[in-house]
């Protein structure tokens, strides 16, 4: 019976946590929205976020290959097959940005929820994992002052909003070393996109005008992924991983109104409820990991996506026809099993990432990276661990006239660990 209180307990301590950070995320979000800008977000579904564990992110995001028996690996569900104990998983992060376009330079920033994981075993040789996962964020405001023909000159802004989200459920099993494993789950969100013109003076005849869409999306979407583990040596071992994405297409439905307001409100065009797609491209990745029973592990990760199969109602963006992503790390614990020197059983991870952006403007091909870096700091009894991940690095490039962006992000996650469907001898 104690037992039985016991997990019940943490599994109110994990909703309760859940809930407050989702509750400060949500106040965060609205007290940033009048200062976080990202303008490479204004393509495409926004830009795409890093669902993955905090744990993960510390040290480079290296996901294809790894497997924890306390951590949940959304990113490669066949990593649930190594589950070992129940786990329920929540994090916040917050970003802070110095945006450069020639000699302006402006800072803007953001913190909201990341995700929410809950990790179960089933038996020995599967387990299963579901929870809510970020996809993409848009958030942007540009400003500019241009010659509108012989009308007169006028203040054009373009701003978006938006998020792009994931509720999923995976299931993974493992024969001989081999494991395999899916997700499958529901994309959901909504982008507000307003653009809008403004005279500059009153002597331009430019007539004030808005332009307003709101896009809703909706759809299945799945991912699969794949792991084999070959042990070198009794405390060394290697883990392959891969994971594939399809290419898939999500139902979008569009509100469009035109208005222009100079002695009175006028709408010269809308259409309501214009139903089309909105096609996500093929994305897969590959990674190697050497592990061993001396609490350390190393690896490297590459990814890509096909950015050329975007399509939004039928259209193209402004993307490449595809990118990449490299990235290496590893992390070290130097006694998981100390009495009495913590530090000992703290676990700290380094990292390194480069990739290609999905987005290319002017014939001009961004990239970005950064070096990562974290910790994980046990509870007592280890049913608890506090993980933290930081990432310094730098996107996009001042040349032909764009945007590059210095940023910071940092995350805070919480996972606590339980053991459900264990017989117990004695009650």
């Amino acid at each position: 019976m104690h037992h039985i209180s016991a997990k019940y307990l943490l599994l109110v301590i994990f909703i309760t946590s859940v809930l407050s950070a989702a509750a400060q995320s949500s106040n965060l979000d609205r007290q940033s929205s009048t200062r976080e800008n990202s303008p490479y977000s204004r393509y495409g579904v926004g830009e795409m976020r890093n669902a993955a564990n905090i744990s993960l992110r510390g040290m480079g995001s290296v996901t294809s290959a790894y497997s924890s028996g306390t951590n949940v690996n959304a990113e490669n569900p066949a990593s649930y097959a190594g589950l070992r104990l129940t786990t329920y998983e929540a994090s916040i992060e917050a970003n802070t940005k110095t945006v450069v376009s020639g000699v302006d330079k402006y800072k803007t920033g953001n913190g909201t929820l990341n995700y929410m994981n809950i990790g179960i075993p089933l038996g020995k040789y599967a387990g299963m994992a579901l929870g809510y996962r970020p996809i993409s964020r848009t958030f942007y405001l540009l400003n500019d002052t241009s010659l509108v023909d012989s009308f007169g000159k006028a203040i054009k802004s373009y701003s978006g909003e938006g998020t792009l989200s994931q509720g999923y459920i995976g299931f993974a099993g493992n024969y001989k070393g081999i494991s395999l494993g899916f997700n499958f789950g529901y994309v959901f969100g909504t982008t507000e996109i307003i653009n809008s013109m403004e005279p500059l003076d009153i002597t331009s005849k430019v007539i004030s005008s808005r332009f307003y869409r709101k896009t809703r999306i909706g759809g299945i979407y799945w991912d699969a992924g794949a792991m084999y583990e070959h042990s070198i040596t009794k405390k060394l071992g290697l883990r392959g991983g891969a994971t594939l994405h399809i290419s898939q297409g999500l139902k979008a439905t569009r509100d469009e109104y035109w208005i222009s307001y100079k002695f009175q409100t006028d709408t010269p065009y809308q259409n309501v409820g214009n139903v089309s797609k909105v096609t996500i491209p093929t994305r897969y990745s590959a990674g190697i990991q050497l592990v061993s029973t001396d609490h350390w592990t190393v690896g490297v990760d590459y990814s890509a996506a096909q950015w050329g199969q975007f399509r939004s109602y039928g259209l193209t963006d402004s993307f490449a026809q595809s990118n990449y992503r490299i990235a290496v790390g590893g992390e070290f614990c130097p006694n998981p099993d100390a009495k009495t020197q913590y530090l000992s059983k703290v676990t700290y991870r380094l990292g390194f990432y480069y990739g290609t952006d999905p987005v290319m403007l002017r014939n001009t091909q961004l990239n970005y990276y950064a070096v990562t870096g974290g910790f994980s700091l046990p509870f007592k009894k280890n049913i608890a661990r506090l993980h933290t991940s930081i990432e310094i690095g730098r996107r996009g490039t001042t040349a032909n006239g764009l945007f590059k962006e210095n940023f910071v992000r940092v995350g805070l996650g919480l996972s606590l660990n339980d053991k459900w469907f264990i017989k117990r001898k004695y009650d």
